[in-house]
């Protein structure tokens, strides 16, 4: 049976669960695939075509294997898509270190904005984001100070990034910086294959008292051009269960506590 939900998935949807699939296994066979995801063989041959071009899987001769570079990140409507259950234990996990008073960095993300319910109830609270859709999903909450951090707008992630950005966030003093990477593992770091982001990333490091960053494991072990910043510098890592336990170890030896989102299951008949 295939792993995953019973309504068809759309390719967006199908070619990220290609991606989680190989990541936890490194190399699988067209077989192997079409099993998992319950697609015909050519739709499967098409997908991996299509994740070459982007530079996130290699065909290999009877399947594929994982690309470890990440050369493009999906747009904001193609993440809003992927590992939701998975976002929304982040979320709920990252939401819990936070307290009344503090001033909080959200950056940009679907993770980020799913952190507002988890949030509700807190008062006194500053959220700061370089995110429109974070911070418009905060415009309703009753003792939420927003500060948005403006600059040159990624149409296709809806949020500033840049110079002018990170100037903005450099003023403020940030208890914690919540971070997000569509690549991340413990040689390279932190990495973005988008130059413009790196800036604000790395001041909201060095803006912050703490460091989280909220980073899902069907992104571990990728890397991509830019490198951000090493694991070790962080304070901590929040992640989905996904992640190995030896991974997580590893990560612990670095320095970051890790914390582990246990993802909810939906109930089977």
């Amino acid at each position: 049976m295939p792993d995953t939900e019973d309504a068809p998935l759309i390719p967006e949807q199908r070619r990220e669960l290609i991606v989680k699939y190989l990541r936890r296994e490194q190399v699988l066979s067209y077989h192997q695939l079409t099993s998992l995801l319950g697609v015909s063989h050519m739709t499967i041959r098409r997908d991996i075509t299509a994740l070459e071009a982007e530079g996130r899987a290699i065909p290999t001769p009877g399947g594929a294997k994982i690309a470890s570079r990440l050369v493009a990140e999906p747009s904001r409507t193609e993440k809003s898509t992927i590992d939701i259950r998975e976002k929304d234990a982040m979320a709920r996990t990252a939401a819990g270190l936070v307290t009344e008073g503090m001033t909080i960095f959200l950056d940009a993300g679907t993770t980020m904005q799913a952190m507002r319910p988890h949030l509700a109830d807190l008062a006194d609270l500053t959220v700061v984001s370089n995110d429109l859709a974070v911070l418009s999903a905060f415009l309703d909450h009753p003792a939420a100070e927003l500060i948005a951090v403006g600059g040159r707008i990624e149409k296709d992630n809806q949020s500033a990034v840049g110079r002018l950005a990170a100037l903005t966030l450099r003023e403020l003093s940030v208890d914690i910086a919540f971070i997000s990477s569509s690549s991340w593992d413990i040689d390279h770091g932190v990495t973005t294959p988008t130059e413009s982001k790196v800036e604000l990333k790395k001041t909201a490091l060095a803006s912050s008292n703490e460091a989280v960053l909220v980073a899902g494991s069907s992104k571990f072990g990728s890397f991509a051009r830019y490198r951000i910043f090493g694991i070790a510098e962080l304070g901590t890592i929040v992640t989905d269960s996904g992640l190995s336990a030896a991974a997580a170890d590893r990560i612990r030896e670095r320095g970051p506590v890790v914390q582990l989102a246990e993802v909810a299951r939906t109930a089977t008949t």
